[in-house]
C-alpha cells in the first residue's frame, strides 16, 4: 500500500505548462493535494503530490506526464509509512 506519491517534472518554462501537466489527474478524477511550481534558468521544476493514491494509476499517470509537451523528465517517488504499535 502506498501512502502517497510524489511526481517529479523537469520541463521547459511554456505557457500552458501547467494546465498540460494537471490533464493525466483531471482525467482519472484525482485532485493533487500537493503543486510546486518553479522556474530555475531555463527550466521549469514541478512537483505533485497526492496522499492514498490508487496504485493501480501511478504508471499511467506518470507515462501521462512524460507525454506532455515540453517535459524533459519525470521521477515517480512512492512513500510508505509504518504505524506506530
Amino acid at each position: 500500500m502506498t501512502d502517497s506519491v510524489t511526481f517529479a517534472v523537469l520541463a521547459l518554462p511554456e505557457p500552458g505548462l501547467l494546465p498540460r501537466l494537471l490533464q493525466p489527474f483531471a482525467k482519472r478524477d484525482l485532485t493533487p493535494d500537493h503543486m510546486l511550481a518553479e522556474r530555475q534558468g531555463e527550466e521549469m521544476r514541478v512537483t505533485f503530490t497526492l496522499h492514498a493514491p490508487d496504485s493501480g494509476v501511478l504508471h499511467l499517470i506518470a507515462g501521462n506526464l512524460g507525454q506532455v509537451v515540453g517535459v524533459l523528465a519525470v521521477e515517480m517517488q512512492e512513500a510508505r509509512w509504518a504505524e506506530a504499535a
